[in-house]
């Protein structure tokens, strides 16, 4: 394979196509443009990523449709994206200021102790389909921000949107060198991940990927690894009169993006008493999604998945759920034939003996009924992965005992357990993630502190253990 093809997913039409990328020569580029970048002031860098904010700025509608058509996604949720991208930028210049400062303490015996942080040198962004632009945007931004030069492989299902988003780099007068694109497939992820002249894996996908890239960099210490990887995260309800509202929490939870999340909601947790009245709402609700092409008039809630693989493991996987125990509430259908678009499911696993530990990474959705609150924190943490998880309803108390309890980087209560601030750090624990969240706490594996104890003059003697000065005599 010589090139790498884009298509559309609500289409099937072919939307971009590039030759691939010879990885050597891009990290090359990189590693050479990377002292005259490093050098520069941060202000410069600073001003330099503002510029970029403004070129995303204006032409947020063509990257907007970009995203749409390479992803699926509906044009209201792109833009949403276009404004991520853009507000990265601020966000990270002062979690910069935050997280990595400068500081010195004087003391005139000792001198003064000094701090100060470096950039790790060249860095590889290994980018996601599902946000083509403010997920690698994320580990972009405050890399070059650092001193840092990048090396950025895009996702091959979405590659045009990785291609848009280094040109308005460029036009924003960063070195094209400074951030250099990679197309290509697995092939050239192995091998921007395995080359000895980065420095860096700046990771966003699922976590068998990111289980991969750790082990073939387990014994390279030296190399900092950054891996947000996926989730099977768990929404519980328990006492709340308020029906309708959290049906709409639901629903954003487990069928926004087309449950392409990694924060997305995988299980609903229900109180046995509640779970009559809020399913048959939840059906109803679901129901009424409008499901189609990205630019549909009127806008839908949600498109396709990104390709025909994906549906047809998201329906295989339904009838599995239903073939080891499952109860369908809503089944899964394909309503416009070969192409990958999907209606959101939900089935009861209650009587699952042995249910997968498995992100299912679309709008499928397994319901789980409990009868006490310590029985729901059990089944919330029933999971490898600890990403997200959220309570609807409950009381301050019971909050206070479920955010305690639950094992997850991010825990809400009667919010979604996606749509995360990007001035909070985002990251899990487990299978989702290496203990360096991203969002605003990026800059902590963007830079490396460097301590100093400073004196102007050489300033030292022995006090103790030195024989007498010996004494001669002529």
């Amino acid at each position: 394979m010589s090139e790498i093809i884009s298509y559309e997913p609500a289409t099937g039409k072919e939307y971009w196509r590039r030759d691939i990328s010879d990885v050597d020569e891009d990290v090359a580029a990189a590693r050479a443009a990377w002292p005259q970048w490093a050098s520069q002031p941060l202000a410069k860098r600073s001003e330099a990523l503002r510029r970029f904010a403004n070129e995303v700025r204006a032409k947020s509608e063509e990257l907007a449709k970009c995203i749409s058509s390479e992803t699926g996604k509906p044009l209201w949720e792109s833009r949403t994206e276009v404004e991520a991208v853009i507000n990265k930028v601020d966000i990270s210049i002062k979690a910069y200021s935050e997280r990595t400062p400068q500081r010195s303490l004087d003391n005139a015996l000792s001198g003064k102790m000094a701090l100060r942080h470096k950039p790790h040198g060249v860095m590889a962004v290994l980018g996601p389909y599902n946000f083509p632009a403010h997920l690698p945007n994320g580990h972009i931004v405050p890399a070059l921000l650092a001193g840092n030069t990048v090396v950025f492989k895009p996702s091959e299902k979405t590659p045009a949107t990785g291609a848009m988003l280094a040109e308005l780099y460029a036009a924003a007068g960063i070195p094209a060198d400074a951030v250099r694109l990679v197309i290509g497939g697995p092939n050239e992820g192995k091998g921007l991940v395995a080359h000895k002249d980065v420095d860096g894996v700046l990771f966003t996908g699922s976590a068998h990927t990111g289980l991969a890239i750790n082990k073939v960099l387990v014994s390279q210490p030296q190399k900092i690894v950054a891996l947000e990887m996926g989730g099977n995260n768990p929404l519980v309800i328990w006492d709340t009169p308020k029906i309708p509202d959290a049906v709409s929490i639901i629903i954003q939870s487990a069928f926004t993006t087309a449950g392409q999340r990694c924060s997305a909601a995988r299980r609903l947790i229900v109180k046995d008493s509640m779970y009559d009245e809020l399913i048959s709402e939840l059906k109803k609700t679901t129901d009424r999604l409008i499901i189609d092409e990205p630019f549909a008039d009127p806008q839908p809630f949600m498109g396709p998945v990104i390709d025909g693989d994906v549906a047809d493991g998201l329906t295989e996987s339904f009838l599995a759920l239903l073939n080891r125990g499952g109860k369908a509430i809503k089944h899964m259908a394909r309503p416009k034939g070969d192409l990958p678009f999907v209606t959101p499911a939900i089935i009861d696993v209650t009587a699952m003996k042995e249910r997968p530990d498995i992100e299912l990474f679309g709008p499928l959705l397994q319901v789980i009924k409990v009868s006490g609150f310590e029985e729901a924190i059990i089944e919330a943490n029933n999971t490898r992965f600890g990403l997200s998880a959220s309570l609807i309803g409950g009381s301050p108390e019971l909050y206070n005992q479920f955010w305690a309890n639950s094992r997850a980087g991010i825990v809400n209560w009667n919010r979604p357990t996606n749509g995360a601030s990007s001035g909070a750090p985002f990251g899990g624990i487990g299978l989702s993630g290496n203990h360096r969240p991203s969002a605003y706490y990026a800059a902590d594996y963007c830079a490396y502190p460097v301590a100093s104890v400073e004196v102007d003059q050489p300033r030292a003697t022995i006090g103790i253990g030195l024989s007498a000065p010996q004494t001669h005599f002529e």
